[in-house]
This record gives structure tokens, C-alpha cells and sequence, in this order.
């Protein structure tokens, strides 16, 4: 099992290259689920602010915030954009629709 500081260590150390994707998204829509960044909710339970550092050695300056749905989906946000009822009205509607697509049969 990882302890608090090796999963801390292993934030430090990853490339930027990393959360591109993510630093993109935000920027654009101020939204980004956890499927789209390297981390899990344990990195966001205890190294947040390695995660931000991590951000902004990849360009992105704006604060963040992190909100979860029921534990099912984790979403990075900007506060200013976005406020926290409304990202998770939108992760419990993301996770409804993906619900109902999995239930179609083929």
C-alpha cells in the first residue's frame, strides 16, 4: 500500500505533459471529469495541493476545486466559472446519461 507521502511524491514528479488535456479543458469549458486527468480520489482526498502545483507548473494559474458524485465521478472545476451545486448537478446528469446508455441493448 502507498502511504500519504509516496502518493504525494509520485504527484510531484509527474510530467506535465500529464494533465495537458485537462489544463486544456479547463481553460475552455472551467470543467474537467477525473477520467480525463491522472488522478483518483485518494490523490484528491489527500494531495490536493500537490495537484494544483502540478497544474500550474503545467500553465494553469486559476484556482481549482474538486467535487465527487456519490464516489462514481470526480470533477476538477474552476470556482470562479463554475459553483460547486452546479458541477454536481452536472456530474449527476453525466452519470445518469452514461447510465441509460449502458442499459440500451445493442
Amino acid at each position: 500500500m502507498v502511504n500519504v507521502e509516496q502518493l504525494k511524491k509520485s504527484v510531484n514528479r509527474m510530467s506535465v505533459d500529464v494533465v495537458r488535456e485537462a489544463v486544456h479543458e479547463l481553460r475552455l469549458d472551467g470543467l474537467v471529469t477525473e477520467r480525463k486527468t491522472p488522478f483518483n480520489k485518494l490523490h484528491f482526498n489527500t494531495c490536493f495541493a500537490e495537484i494544483e502545483a502540478l497544474f500550474q507548473r503545467a500553465g494553469y494559474h486559476r484556482q481549482l476545486d474538486v467535487v465527487g458524485y456519490q464516489g462514481l465521478l470526480y470533477a476538477l472545476y474552476d470556482p470562479v466559472r463554475w459553483e460547486a451545486v452546479d458541477v454536481l448537478r452536472w456530474l449527476k446528469e453525466f452519470t445518469d446519461e452514461a447510465a441509460r446508455t449502458q442499459s440500451i441493448p445493442a
